[in-house]
């Protein structure tokens, strides 16, 4: 029994020093070495060099003077992140998206455009279709004084486009932006 008791040990932990400690490191430091900043968490730093938060991860912005991002089911905490799994047909779904669309509507602009009322699967998408983030303009430039064209100018300069899918703007980018003006 002995005999085929040890090789199984023996196996059992040359299979934990390769899979558990020899790969991670060696994944880890190829990533550090060919993709620092996406290994770090892509983080975004302000002129001081102190971290605002991550490319990757919404961040909640209150006030009138901020560009919103889209709701999210999570409170934006990344550990309880995903969506809330409502169905279209629950009315606790309809009732935050009646109540969201009440707070962020803006006379004389049409309906609140649908990326501000419905949340992504994560619960921590960072980004905003450009319509979205236009139609928030009218307010930020009210709340900051600042004329309409200039916001407009900081939109179009934010604007990304992937290989795939459409026009993005990141929200965090963009307030960090709208901060320096």
């Amino acid at each position: 029994m002995f005999t085929m008791i040890r090789p199984a040990l023996s196996l059992l932990l040359l299979m934990t020093l390769i899979t558990g400690i020899a790969y991670p490191l060696f994944v880890t430091g190829v990533a550090q070495i060919a993709f620092p900043e996406q290994a770090n968490g892509s983080l975004i730093h302000d002129a001081d060099g102190k971290v605002r938060g991550s490319r990757l991860i919404a961040q909640d912005f209150t006030g009138d003077a901020w560009f919103h991002p889209r709701p999210s089911a999570g409170a934006f905490a990344t550990v309880a992140s995903g969506a809330s799994n409502f169905s279209p047909s629950n009315p606790a779904l309809a009732a935050r998206v009646i109540d969201d669309a009440g707070k962020l509507q803006v006379p004389g602009q049409g309906p609140v455009p649908l990326a501000l009322l419905s949340t992504s699967g994560s619960g921590l998408d960072p980004h905003l279709p450009p319509a979205a983030i236009a139609y928030q303009l009218a307010r930020v430039a009210t709340a900051r004084n600042l004329p309409l064209s200039t916001l407009q100018q900081l939109l179009d300069s934010h604007i990304e486009r992937p290989l795939v899918g459409p026009p993005v703007v990141n929200v965090l980018a963009l307030n960090m932006a709208l901060e320096n003006l």
